[in-house]
């Protein structure tokens, strides 16, 4: 009887995409539950900070340092973000555009629900992101394992951050912390799909790689402008705006040292 044999390479990379998904999720979920999640309002600001700097600091120039075309990469941001305002528009269509203190006798946790908008489209956008990441840990290991796991750990490194902001985000739609672990978890598992497509079609699979990006990204930019920076307006006073502020460059620094060393390679 033959025996079935897995090539190495697909072997370490379907290993490094899983764990690094499942690594940097728990990691992530520890840190937001165990220290975050009684400042859920607060680190919403923090959450900024991450998402914006992971998609105009990281993701944006890395699609466009690459030899796709400028103006389709923007066309492609500018489809992302219109395809994400009109996926906000058919969630609002889907449910009434009341709260519970309007006087229409709405159930406890209606506001939580129509709240829950934001999760779905930062899972969407992670999800994207996480495909992204697998087909770069396949592209790694096929150029040489020991880049392949040198990427796989940078991964790790600057999806921890993101990872907390989702959470912040999940959690402040309405999310329950099991909720939130097992869909960002289902999420990270798409680094796993990345990792195979990159292995079995990696030179029409790189081809995409900037565009997938981008559009990841047009998901963070919109999420963080038009669904968190809103709920920080709301609180005006300057004693509750500087530690806003500050929480969001403490998100941008964090995104910047630990994405210091792949820019510097």
């Amino acid at each position: 009887m033959p025996r079935f044999h897995i090539n190495p390479v697909l072997l370490s990379i379907l290993l490094a995409t899983t764990i690094a998904g499942v690594f940097s999720i728990s990691a992530a979920a520890v840190f937001s539950f165990s220290l975050l999640s009684k400042m859920v309002d607060r680190m919403v600001s923090l959450s900024v900070g991450i998402l914006l700097s992971t998609s105009l600091l990281h993701a944006l120039p890395e699609a466009f340092e690459s030899k796709a075309d400028p103006h389709t990469l923007f066309a492609v941001l500018l489809g992302g973000l219109l395809s994400f305002f009109l996926l906000e528009k058919a969630a609002i269509l889907r449910h009434s555009h009341h709260h519970e203190g309007d006087g229409h006798n709405h159930a406890h946790g209606h506001d939580r629900h129509e709240a829950g908008r934001a999760g779905w489209m930062i899972l969407v956008g992670d999800g994207l992101h996480n495909f992204t990441d697998g087909i770069l840990i396949a592209a790694a290991f096929l150029a040489d394992p020991k880049l392949g796991l040198v990427t796989g750990l940078a991964i790790i490194a600057h999806e921890i951050p993101q990872e907390i902001g989702d959470f912040i985000v999940l959690l402040n739609a309405g999310f329950s912390r099991a909720r939130a672990y097992v869909y960002n978890l289902i999420c990270s598992l798409l680094a796993v799909v990345g990792g195979l497509v990159g292995y079995f079609t990696l030179e029409r699979g790189m081809q995409w790689i900037p565009y997938v990006l981008v559009f990841a990204s047009s998901g963070f930019i919109y999420i963080a402008v038009s669904d968190l920076m809103p709920q920080m307006q709301r609180r005006s006073t300057w004693r509750e705006t500087i530690p806003q502020v500050l929480l969001i460059g403490a998100g941008v620094l964090i995104v910047l040292l630990l994405t210091a060393r792949d820019h510097a390679a």
